[in-house]
């Protein structure tokens, strides 16, 4: 059994599958609640306050998420867990990577992240390292590749994504009204689809993180619902309470 300490923890480095070690010598942006450990002078910071809007200014545009996360700052040495999901480490330097916005665990200020048009989804741009969790281990697969939307964790400088639908697996009345509602979730009726260069990043997993929450990954969703599609949702969750009388 190894003991950690200061000066055994890797430097910016998986400790084992399921813990990070950062090193903290300025700001990091980490999500809430996934500070495990620490050793040195560190300060845990909520966006919202005027000192710490300035440091993260031009790095954190996506405010539909923005309470999710705080801002690291002073030195030390900073250990992040998540629910005993795999965490990976991605160093970008002058791209983009867009990743599942549930599973953006960390990044570097020198990073700007803001929200992606694909909806549950943020873009990172730039340069620096950025930690994401995944149910399982990662893949990367090269386009053109149709993936279940359940096990895509991102993309790195590919164009946006398409739905392709896949109606020959849809053949009776009551799968086609539920597909045509969107409460078809089954990747061999409904995929994701990449074209052009790239890399497309998948886990070894149908199933989100452990211990995430799913309502709160649905109501993050929820902003960028359309009327009409929060009276569907509405519609849905109705028919739904009443049948569980």
């Amino acid at each position: 059994m190894t003991i950690l300490n200061v000066n055994t923890l890797p430097v910016n480095d998986n400790i084992n599958p399921y813990a990070f070690s950062v090193d903290v010598v300025k700001d990091y942006i980490v999500r809430k609640g996934k500070m495990i450990a620490y050793y040195g002078n560190l300060r845990f910071e909520a966006l919202g306050s005027n000192i710490i809007d300035m440091i993260v200014a031009n790095s954190f545009n996506a405010p539909a998420y923005g309470g999710d996360y705080i801002v690291v700052t002073g030195r030390g040495k900073l250990v992040v867990g998540d629910n005993g999901n795999h965490i990976n480490s991605y160093d970008l330097e002058n791209a983009n990577m867009t990743i599942k916005a549930a599973n953006l665990l960390a990044y570097e200020p020198t990073l700007t992240c803001e929200e992606c048009v694909t909806p549950g989804y943020v873009t990172l741009l730039g340069t620096g390292k950025m930690l994401a969790s995944s149910n399982g281990m990662v893949h990367f697969m090269e386009p053109p590749v149709r993936v279940d939307p359940d096990a895509l964790l991102g993309w790195a400088d590919c164009p946006t994504p398409s739905f392709h639908h896949d109606y020959a697996y849809v053949r009776n009345a009551l799968s086609l009204g539920a597909s045509m509602m969107g409460l078809s979730t089954s990747g061999e009726e409904k995929q994701i689809n990449f074209t052009g260069q790239g890399t497309v990043i998948i886990q070894s997993s149908e199933v989100g993180l452990k211990g995430s929450g799913l309502l709160q990954e649905i109501l993050n969703d929820m902003n960028h619902l359309q009327h009409t599609e929060m009276l569907t949702l509405k519609s849905i969750l109705e028919q739904r309470l009443n049948q569980n009388r």
